[in-house]
């Protein structure tokens, strides 16, 4: 968790550090606001069906340093119910868009979360904190990403996903 806080502490310092000596330098065009530079986005779910309940909200800021770099922070917190069987995790993520062209997104997101669960009606426990790293590519038209990502830190057993490799919906506005 220490390293997590580190390398957060790192980004927002080149951050602040760049922004500052932009500041300072003389140009001929007016530098906008930190806010109309944020894009807004995430995700929202709702599954349910016979014994099974899942909900996700996942918010996203990123800061578009210029046309082709966007960086920031995510949230993500997930509930799933089924049978017996409970599951709430919790965490965050940085995340970095490369957008070369303007239809072609690479993307890599550091995601840190804590998995609780529940088996048997709680005859079970398993909580424990669940690194991924995702290295993605996707095709862009207007504020909605299409592709996939591949976690390059997937453990079979542990993971909260079927496989490293995931297909992506992205909407920034």
């Amino acid at each position: 968790m220490k390293s997590i806080i580190r390398l957060l502490l790192i980004i927002l310092f080149i951050f602040f550090s760049v922004n500052t000596t932009a500041q300072n330098r003389p140009q001929a065009k007016k530098i906008r606001p930190f806010l109309e530079n944020v894009r807004f986005g995430g995700a929202i779910g709702l599954n349910f069906g016979n014994n099974f309940f899942s909900g996700t909200l996942a918010p996203v800021a990123l800061y578009e340093i210029n046309p082709y770099v966007l960086t920031g922070v995510g949230l993500n917190f997930s509930y799933s119910s089924f049978s017996d069987n409970d599951l709430l995790v919790y965490g965050g993520s940085l995340v970095s868009i490369v957008r070369p062209v303007e239809e072609i997104q690479f993307s890599m997101e550091f995601e840190q979360l804590r998995v609780n669960r529940s088996f048997d009606g709680g005859t079970f426990e398993e909580n424990y904190w669940y690194p991924a790293l995702f290295l993605g590519l996707g095709y862009t038209s207007g504020s909605v990403t299409f592709g996939v990502r591949y976690d390059v830190l997937y453990n079979e057993r542990r993971s909260l996903y079927a496989n490293a490799f995931m297909p992506f919906v992205r909407v920034l506005l």
